[in-house]
This record gives C-alpha cells, sequence and structure tokens, in this order.
C-alpha cells in the first residue's frame, strides 16, 4: 500500500504545470469522518470531525464503537485562530488546555501551498467513475518534511500525506457534508471553562498531526 502511496505522491511531486497560475483555496465548513494511517502503526484513529471554516475551528472525536488495536482515542477541540486546543475527556468531565505551535491541518491548503497538478482518480471517460482533483504540496514548518494534499476542484479535502522525520501519516476523509450539523461541538465545554493554560515543555511542538504520533 506505501509503495504505491509513495509511488503516487513522486508522480505528482514531479508533475509540472504550465498553462496557468493557481491560488490555494479554502475549504468550506465542513462535517464528516476522518481516517489516520501511520505507517508504521496501522490505523492510528477514525471518528467524525467538525470544521469551521470562518473561524478556523476543528473538532475531532474518536468513534469509540470501532476501536481498533493500535488505535487513540481522541476528544480534540482546536482553535488555530486563537493559537488553543483542548483535549477532552467528557466521561470523567476534565480537559486539558495546552497552546498550539503550529496551525496546519489536514482540511485547509496552507497559504503558501504549491500547486503540483490536476489529476483524475478513476476513469475520466466513464460517468461517475472519476474524481477530478488538484495536488498542493509543501514543506512542514515544524518538522523536517513535507506534505502533499488532494482536494476536489470545490476544495473539499480528499486526503493529506504527511511526510515526516518519525513516520509517514495518511489522513483520508469520507462522507463529508457541507454543513456544520451541531453548532455546539465547537463551543468551550462548560467544565472547560476557566481551565488553565499549560506550559508546553521545551522542544515539544503541539499540533493537530502531532497529536497522532
Amino acid at each position: 500500500m506505501y509503495a504505491a502511496v509513495t509511488l503516487f505522491v513522486f508522480m505528482c511531486l514531479t508533475a509540472t504545470t504550465h498553462a496557468e497560475h493557481h491560488q490555494p483555496c479554502h475549504s468550506p465548513n465542513m462535517t464528516g469522518f476522518m481516517t489516520v494511517i501511520s505507517q508504521k502503526a496501522g490505523v492510528k484513529a477514525f471518528g467524525a470531525f467538525t470544521y469551521d471554516s470562518m473561524g478556523k475551528k476543528l473538532r475531532f472525536r474518536s468513534n469509540e464503537s470501532h476501536p481498533i488495536n493500535t488505535s487513540v482515542g481522541l476528544d480534540l477541540l482546536m482553535f488555530f485562530e486563537e493559537g488553543i486546543f483542548y483535549e477532552i475527556d467528557s466521561k470523567n468531565q476534565s480537559c486539558e488546555k495546552k497552546a498550539l505551535q503550529c496551525t496546519m491541518h489536514p482540511l485547509d491548503v496552507p497559504d503558501d501551498a504549491t500547486f503540483v497538478s490536476t489529476l483524475n482518480s478513476g476513469s475520466s471517460s466513464i460517468e461517475g467513475e472519476g474524481l477530478k482533483i488538484n495536488v498542493w504540496s509543501g514543506s512542514m514548518p515544524d518538522s523536517k518534511g513535507y506534505y502533499s494534499m488532494s482536494v476536489t476542484m470545490g476544495c473539499l479535502p480528499v486526503s493529506t500525506l504527511y511526510f515526516s522525520e518519525s513516520t509517514p501519516f495518511l489522513f483520508s476523509n469520507t462522507d463529508i457534508e457541507l454543513e456544520i450539523k451541531d453548532p455546539d461541538l465547537l463551543v468551550v465545554p462548560s467544565f472547560c471553562l476557566g481551565q488553565p493554560l499549560e506550559e508546553t515543555p521545551e522542544g515539544t511542538v503541539n499540533s493537530f498531526l502531532n497529536e497522532f504520533m
């Protein structure tokens, strides 16, 4: 699987486009499901997400009804604009408030991303059997690595591959809907209000991606 993925990314990164200039797009408000896969550990997480594009807020909750031996149980509320996030434990009515050192995440194309190519996944000649995607790439600011992000022509994020020093990660999104079904998911729970900001240990880089490492 990873050999094929690596080959695909290599082909994308070596493609060139001469016809026109492309500017990074930004995803709309969304709900959907996200699967996180690590080359070393397999499936790290599967769960539902809610994303506020304008407010730059993200809630991700692991699906406890589909536990996997290698998966991590997470309930994350990210405020990218404010540079903070919460690790939430609803069962025990507790949370941790932390600072974000890196605001990159797999649901929005970074402003400094480089356009790679437009591709057709599946078949472009058979109706209903293909998906046209734009591929973007760039460097990861908090590690010696890079990413390759695939989005639809309407800027819906299909998948993002992160290649870092530790291990490659794949974030894949499915069943996306263009609405925020439950706005309360993007509100800090009452038992988290007043929570002090934890000190970040020296050398630690808090980010959405690093929560899965």
